[in-house]
């Protein structure tokens, strides 16, 4: 092995080795972009419609998100909790009439006779919810507890923020500098394709996430389902993991249901969450986004599993942000500059929802993603 090998080598384990240590760190770092670009997208909508100075506009984002957050949680968290201090209140009860209702269905079939299912002491239902209320426990748990710690790293976040928000420029300016003269180029397209493709996911998760909780809470009041509202609430949150946000917010109001003994209306319910979620993705947030992100479900479900082990419930929520942006960088970096893949210009996980609605044009914003000196 040659001195240069031994310290390329060397070098590598010391940044994998600094990674590891700081990613907290990091993930403190990426999600105050996150913010930052929910931010950007506000403040740079004001300065374009109405002239406003930058610092006037993320003024006035600030102020209309606390406010939207402070009006829709005086209307919406005093239901809620008493929803979820009612559900949590007669969680026994429910859990052993729903282990009931299974058990007398389990035992009309003899294939499921021998099974648990079929035994109505043997609380496998409540198992299960034991099962998912420990991984909660143990993932927020850390945070709910660490006192000064969550503030000042919240803190923290939030003042990151804002700055990135002031002044993009001059951080966007800043990491292009600590590249090679041939390579910034090459650097700023990943940074306009990354930039481009978060203020899409944001933008999207967000209307999505309020448009899945409108939608769960009117269909499960509709159908005369207990903590409708909570559910539904329940529903929008979680809708930032993907498959499994999906998954959970379906079967679980349906749960609450079996204790009935209405199969037409658990159906109804399982049939409800999918329909809102269809609708939500293919109906109505493509006519207000123009663009959407586009990822591999393979990839996807396989990266909130990832994420969510290393890091847990935070990295379930930066799951498919991260792998977006890790997308761009693999499809700029690797398939463009060393597989020479001329398709590299083009955005790499970001795709015009007007096809999907049977337009065939394409907005201006989904053209190949160029620097701002290649223009």
């Amino acid at each position: 092995m040659s001195g240069a090998t031994f310290v390329a080598l060397f070098v590598a384990a010391l940044a994998i080795w600094f990674i590891v240590r700081v990613v907290e760190v990091l993930l403190l770092v990426f999600i105050a972009a996150l913010c930052a670009v929910y931010l950007s997208a506000i403040t740079d909508l004001l300065e374009r419609r109405f002239g406003v100075r930058r610092w006037i506009g993320l003024a006035s984002a600030v102020v209309a998100t606390v406010a939207a957050v402070v009006g829709i949680g005086a209307l919406l968290v005093p239901p809620v909790i008493d929803q979820t201090q009612a559900l949590i209140s007669g969680l026994p009860q429910t859990l052993t009439k729903i282990q009931n209702v299974l058990a007398a269905w389990a035992r009309q079939y003899p294939v499921l006779f021998p099974t648990e299912l079929a035994n109505p002491a043997s609380g496998l239902v409540g198992g299960l919810i034991d099962a998912a209320a420990g991984f909660l426990r143990g993932s927020i748990l850390p945070y709910a507890t660490a006192g000064g710690k969550l503030f000042i790293e919240s803190a923290s976040v939030v003042v990151m923020a804002l700055y990135l928000a002031r002044q993009p420029q001059l951080y966007r300016d800043g990491v292009l500098s600590l590249l090679p003269p041939k390579y910034r180029p090459l650097g700023a397209r990943v940074l306009d394709d990354a930039g481009a493709t978060l203020r899409a996911w944001v933008v999207a998760q967000l209307l999505a996430m309020m448009i899945l909780a409108a939608l769960t809470a009117l269909g499960l009041w509709t159908l005369d389902v207990p903590y409708w509202l909570a559910f539904g609430i329940f529903a929008g949150l979680v809708a930032v993991v993907p498959f499994f946000g999906t998954l959970v917010s379906t079967l679980l109001p349906a749960l609450f249901v079996i204790e009935s003994g209405d199969w037409i209306r658990v159906v109804a319910v399982i049939l409800l969450g999918v329909a809102v979620h269809v609708a939500e993705a293919n109906l109505v947030v493509p006519r207000i986004m123009q663009h959407r992100v586009s990822l591999p479900p393979v990839l996807t479900i396989a990266s909130v599993l990832i994420m969510g082990t290393l890091i847990g419930v935070a990295g379930l929520v930066v799951a498919v942000p991260v792998l977006a942006v890790t997308t761009v960088f693999v499809r700029h970096v690797v398939q463009g500059a060393l597989y020479g893949d001329a398709g590299s210009l083009e955005p790499a996980v970001l795709r015009s929802t007007e096809r999907r609605l049977g337009a065939d044009r394409r907005e201006p914003g989904v053209k190949p993603v160029r620097t701002k000196t290649s223009a």
